[in-house]
Parts: C-alpha cells; structure tokens; sequence
C-alpha cells in the first residue's frame, strides 16, 4: 500500500547521505557535479529528482537510479493525490464500453 503522504525525497538525501558523511551541501554539489542551489532546492523539497540527477546519486554511491525516481514518483502521486477532486474526468469505459480487445490492455499515449 502507498503512503498517504510519503516525504519528498531530498529529505531523505539530506539525511541518510550527506548527514552520515558529514559532507556540507556546497560539497555534496561539488561532488554531484551540479551548483549548489541545484541541491539546495531538491534537498529543501522545491525540486524533484530528476533522471540525471537519479543517476548522479547512484554514482555517488546512494542507492541506484531506479530507486530515486521511484521514492519521487511515490511523492509526486501523493501529491496529486491531495487534489484529484479537482481533476474531472469522466470513465470513458463506462460511458463507450470496454475494447473490442477484450482482456487486452490500451496503451495510454502521452
């Protein structure tokens, strides 16, 4: 089951990577390759992980890639979530009917 309210990932990368390491923000960025307020806004939750930035903390040893993007992915969701009232939709399904393809699922196209 998904957390209701899963933290945003750059607290975890605050605490569980850069704190035992002792390593300041201004290090950790100079050692992700990345500027200082990149990390600042990802760690303080005003930026997400990006799939660079989910590669760079595998690189560093944290955890891999698919990790990162999963525990921001569960945050964003969460984060929808606290508004999908406001999202109106209507269940095409119900309304047209299932596929001519039963038992086959749709491909959602972006």
């Amino acid at each position: 089951m998904a957390m209701m309210n899963p933290p945003h990932p750059g607290l975890s990368i605050r605490e569980n990577c850069l704190a035992p390491l002792e390593l300041s923000v201004t290090e950790a960025a100079r050692e992700l390759g990345i500027a200082r307020h990149t990390l600042s806004r990802v760690l303080n939750g005003r930026a997400g992980i990006s799939p660079q930035m989910a590669i760079r903390l595998e690189r560093a040893g944290w955890s891999n890639a698919e990790f990162w993007l999963r525990r921001q992915t569960a945050y964003d969701l969460a984060q929808a979530r606290h508004h999908e009232d406001a999202i109106q939709v209507r269940n095409l399904t119900e309304i047209y009917g299932r596929s001519h393809r039963e038992g086959e699922e749709v491909a959602a196209t972006a």
